[in-house]
């Protein structure tokens, strides 16, 4: 491996523009805490213990779910010969990631562990092609096996990051609502989720930190994948973390940001992600053939490209 110069943008892929629209009660309360590897903002009408409550579910799920946390189920899994046994939310977190890959004839495929170790974006570290190609021969989804014994991974790594964070907000705004909560919205560094009352959300221009476009969202989740979050630059080039499971590289397709926007935050993650390395056509393609789901496309021009569903003035994204 060696050395390079790190650009690092600090920023939350999806803005809040405006937090509830019409009105704050006495009793609502925002906490922004960092966790799962990035910035998080809950805002909700309930106390702020019951929110710091929820960030300590956030915190339990990555102990479970993170690849780098020893001892965590995917630590397990990707350091142990034969089958493991694993909680139930990772199996199914596992068992869907399966149904994206075979969706997407495998461009989505958490098996991309092998590979995703290797990079270093907060290490200024750009692994060696050597490196990267030995990685790719464990890249492969159809080696997992899931039986009643458990999982077994038949010597692939994985890596959840693509699709963990939408799984953890579903849980997270459920744990809110059971605990009294009747609005509020969750921002887990991209993967948002609104519930209760209507919320405008802002999706960021890749690359300036400006604003491309708003929409306004109620009982939705919004979840942004794009390329201008980690990334590493390096003699003109940019390596980004969207890695392409058949060159071991960030996918280049011309797409910067897909934002998905629907009812399950653990689909809309998978999703993003699915669209950003299918690039437009297929992303497109796969957006309209999947029921009460939108998506928003920013290449690296900045041109926005709408799913059939939507439409957009002024900088203003609306449901048709």
């Amino acid at each position: 491996m060696y050395n390079v110069t790190m650009k690092k943008i600090v920023s939350v892929q999806m803005l809040l523009v405006m937090l509830l629209l019409c009105g704050c009660t006495e009793k609502e309360n925002t906490v922004t805490q960092f966790v799962l590897d990035t910035v998080a903002t809950i805002t909700a009408d309930c106390d702020s213990a019951v929110i710091g409550e929820a960030f300590a579910h956030c915190s339990q799920y990555e102990k479970i779910l993170s690849r780098t946390v020893e001892g965590s189920d995917v630590d397990r899994l990707n350091s142990t010969d034969g089958f493991v046994k694993v909680s139930k939310d990772t199996e199914n977190i596992i068992r869907r990631a399966l149904e994206f890959s075979d969706l997407t004839f495998g461009r989505f495929d958490i098996t991309i562990g092998a590979v995703s170790r290797l990079w270093d974006f907060g290490g200024d570290i750009v692994p060696d092609r050597s490196e990267i190609a030995d990685a790719l021969r464990s890249v492969d989804y159809h080696s997992i096996e899931i039986e009643d014994e458990g999982i077994n991974l038949n010597g692939s790594i994985i890596d959840l990051g693509a699709i963990a964070k939408g799984y953890i907000a579903d849980r997270i705004k459920e744990y809110l609502l059971e605990s009294g909560a009747t609005h509020g919205i969750i921002n887990l560094g991209g993967n948002v989720v609104v519930f209760g009352r209507e919320y405008k959300v802002g999706i960021e221009q890749p690359f300036t930190g400006g604003i491309a476009a708003t929409l306004k969202l109620k009982d939705k989740t919004a979840v942004t994948s794009g390329i201008y979050q980690r990334y590493i630059e390096s003699d003109g080039t940019v390596y980004h973390h969207v890695l392409d499971p058949e060159t071991g590289y960030g996918v280049q397709n011309g797409l910067t940001s897909v934002t998905v926007i629907g009812e399950s935050s653990f689909d809309c993650d998978a999703l993003s992600t699915c669209c950003l390395l299918s690039g437009l056509k297929d992303g497109l393609a796969l957006i309209e053939n999947t029921e009460n789901t939108e998506a928003v496309f920013i290449d690296e021009n900045g041109k926005i490209t709408l799913s059939s569903g939507l439409y957009i003035k002024d900088k203003k994204i609306f449901y048709k």
